[in-house]
């Protein structure tokens, strides 16, 4: 299995970005995939989840600015996000898993090596 993510980089409050994760094989039926973060001295907060249907989750400090989409084409997964947020410094990871549509870092089995975002002014 082999997660790979891409798109971090700085950005000022406000702004927007937009991670890549390419899941080779994950974006079909079966499996869930999300994107889950870690902010300095912070525990892991799952942030967006999406299943093979389309169905989505978000965390409540995401909802509505953050907008996670799947191409089962190129087996990629993706994270929109806008407004972010100086709290929104982490380092953001795709993970997959087969247990059910979740935040939950905990229930996730597969992860990527991550990508840092830095929101700053």
């Amino acid at each position: 299995v082999q997660l790979v993510e891409s798109g971090g980089g700085s950005v000022q409050p406000g702004g927007s970005l937009k991670l890549s994760c390419a899941a080779p094989g994950y974006t079909y039926s079966g499996y869930f995939l999300g994107w889950v973060r870690r902010g300095p001295g912070l525990e892991r907060e799952g942030v967006a989840a999406i299943a093979s249907d389309g169905s989505t989750t978000y965390a409540n400090s995401v909802r509505g600015r953050f907008f996670i989409s799947k191409d089962g084409d190129k087996d990629i997964l993706y994270l929109r996000m806008n407004s972010l947020k100086p709290e929104g410094t982490a380092w953001y990871y795709c993970a997959t898993t087969d247990l059910g549509l979740a935040l939950g870092p905990s229930g996730y089995k597969y992860w990527g090596q991550g990508t840092e975002v830095t929101v700053s002014s």
